[in-house]
């Protein structure tokens, strides 16, 4: 169900960030571990190689995917992989799909799916979970820092200080 009213703003700070990793971390001891990580870009960069040098994890690969405004029905647009590694570096690898933020979830189910297409065995990770952006009821991130109801702005996004935040409207999608 999505809150009412106008979409609050979180700005957090790079300890915000290290607390959400704190979280993190207790969340893969009983995972079994992982050979590869897939970073979504833009988002994931960060987060990503913050926990691959945590992790350990070695392989680190990308995804760049786009949605596509299809008239009056952005939603319903198939995702465009702008790029995204061939099916030999994920065949047969436990693979770690890190973003920042699941929102919708299009991003992160369609990237674990074509893991799982290729051959891989995907778990999904976010540092910021929103269950009520989210188009899947029964689908939610493997691991995840914290739940959460904002429109996240995350410190890599500000780099000239708060007085330059764009304090537009919030993106619907």
């Amino acid at each position: 169900m999505q809150p009412q009213g106008p979409i609050r703003r979180e700005l957090l700070t790079w300890d915000d960030v290290e607390k959400l990793m704190d979280v993190l971390m207790p969340q893969f001891r009983n995972a079994g571990g992982f050979d590869t990580m897939l970073i979504i870009t833009r988002g994931g960069i960060v987060p990503g190689g913050m926990l691959a040098e945590a992790l350990d994890i070695r392989r680190v690969l990308t995804a760049a995917v786009r949605f596509p405004e299809i008239g009056a029905e952005p939603l319903a647009a198939w995702p465009e992989y702008l790029q995204f590694p061939e099916d030999r570096l994920l065949q047969d690898r436990r693979v770690l799909i890190v973003d920042d933020v699941w929102g919708s979830g299009r991003t992160s189910t369609s990237v674990s799916g074509r893991v799982e297409v290729s051959g891989g065995i995907p778990a999904t990770c976010v540092l910021h979970f929103n269950p009520y952006r989210s188009l899947f009821n029964d689908t939610k991130p493997d691991f995840y820092g914290a739940v959460t109801d904002a429109w996240i702005v995350y410190p890599w996004e500000v780099d000239r200080g708060t007085d330059y935040i764009e304090v537009g409207p919030v993106p619907t999608n």
